[in-house]
C-alpha cells in the first residue's frame, strides 16, 4: 500500500497555508513507521495529506490485494469521514487523528466475534489515550468516544467498523486540539477542552496503535473470546453507556426505552425495560436520558 505521503516532507504540500498553523504540526510519518513496524501487528503506516475517508480508501485497498494485514492509513483531513449510519465527520486539518487499521481475525475467530472489533477498539483507544493524554475517556455503546469538558460528558471521537475481504477495516476519527469555537455541533469535545496534558499527535497515535495491538493479539489468542480474553469485562468497566436510562433507536423506526444493563457475550446491549423485561440490542443508535427524562 503506497499511497502518496506528503507528511514526510511538508514542501511539497500544493497548498501555501496547508502548515501554517504552528500549533498543528504535520504528523512524522517516517518516525511513526521506525516506531511502529517493528515485526510486531503493524506491517504498514502511510500518511497522506487529506482524503474522503481513510475507511473507503482502505476497504478499496484491502479488496484489491494492496493492503497487508495491519496496513495503518492516516490522513491529516477528511472531506468525507463518515460514523454510524453514515454520518458525516468534518474537522480542520491536523487537528485530530484520522486513521483506519486493517486487522484479520483470522480462521480461530468465528465471523460472529467480528462484531466485538469497534468495542475493543474502543477500549484500546481509551486506554492509549489515559497513557499518553492524561484524559479519561469513557465508552458510550457502540462506538462513541466521550471525555469531560467541564461538568459535561461530550463526544470526542467514534469508531466504524467495515468488512473487507477475510479482515475488517476499523476506522477512528479523534478530535485532539480542537477548540471551541471550531466544534461542528454543541455536544462535541476534544481532548485539548477535556483538558489533556498533551495534545501532540504522534506519540497520542502511537500510544493509541501500541495498544490496539495488546488487545487485538490478546483477543485473537483467545479465538474472539469476550470472556477469556476478559474484553467484556474490560469493557463494560468503561463503558458509560451502562446503569444508565437509555432510548435506543432502532431500525424500522422503533424505540426502546429502559435502563442499560450489560453488555453480552455478543457484544450488544441489554436493555431492561421498565417491566423488567430484558431485551438485547445488536444495532441502532442509543441516546443517554437524564434522570426521569
Amino acid at each position: 500500500m503506497t499511497p502518496r505521503n506528503a507528511s514526510d516532507d511538508p514542501s511539497d504540500a500544493d497548498d501555501g497555508q496547508q502548515w501554517s498553523d504552528l500549533d498543528r504540526p504535520p504528523l512524522n510519518a517516517a518516525a511513526l513507521r521506525r516506531a511502529l513496524v517493528r515485526g510486531g501487528l503493524w506491517s504498514s503506516v502511510d500518511v497522506v495529506p487529506a482524503t474522503g475517508s481513510t475507511n473507503s480508501d482502505l476497504v478499496a485497498l484491502a479488496l484489491a490485494g494492496k493492503a497487508e494485514e495491519g496496513a495503518v492509513l492516516v490522513a491529516e483531513s477528511q472531506s468525507a469521514g463518515r460514523g454510524r449510519l453514515d454520518r458525516q465527520w468534518t474537522a480542520p486539518a491536523r487537528s485530530g487523528l484520522f486513521f483506519s487499521v486493517f486487522l484479520k481475525p483470522g480462521a480461530d475467530v468465528p465471523v460472529q466475534r467480528w462484531g466485538w472489533l469497534p468495542l475493543l477498539t474502543g477500549v484500546a483507544v481509551a486506554t492509549g489515550l489515559a497513557r499518553a493524554a492524561g484524559v479519561d475517556t469513557a465508552l458510550k455503546w457502540p462506538n462513541d468516544l466521550l471525555v469531560n469538558v467541564g461538568d459535561e460528558e461530550r463526544k470526542a471521537g467514534g469508531i466504524l467498523a467495515e468488512r473487507a475481504g477475510d479482515g475488517v477495516v476499523v476506522g477512528i476519527g479523534l478530535n485532539v486540539s480542537l477548540r471551541a469555537d471550531e466544534l461542528p455541533v454543541p455536544g462535541a469535545g476534544s481532548l485539548a477542552l477535556a483538558g489533556a496534558v498533551s495534545t501532540d499527535r504522534d506519540p497520542l497515535l502511537r500510544a493509541v496503535l501500541r495498544s490496539l495491538e495488546e488487545r487485538f493479539v490478546e483477543w485473537r489468542a483467545a479465538g474472539g473470546d469476550p470472556a477469556v480474553s476478559r474484553l467484556q469485562e474490560t469493557y463494560a468497566a468503561g463503558c458509560a453507556t451502562l446503569g444508565r436510562k437509555v432510548r435506543a433507536e432502532l431500525p424500522g423506526g422503533q424505540e426502546l426505552v429502559g435502563e442499560a444493563v450489560a453488555v453480552d457475550g455478543d457484544g450488544r446491549l441489554v436493555i431492561a425495560s421498565e417491566d423488567g423485561v430484558q431485551q438485547p440490542v445488536g444495532a441502532g443508535d442509543i441516546v443517554h436520558l437524564r434522570a426521569g427524562g
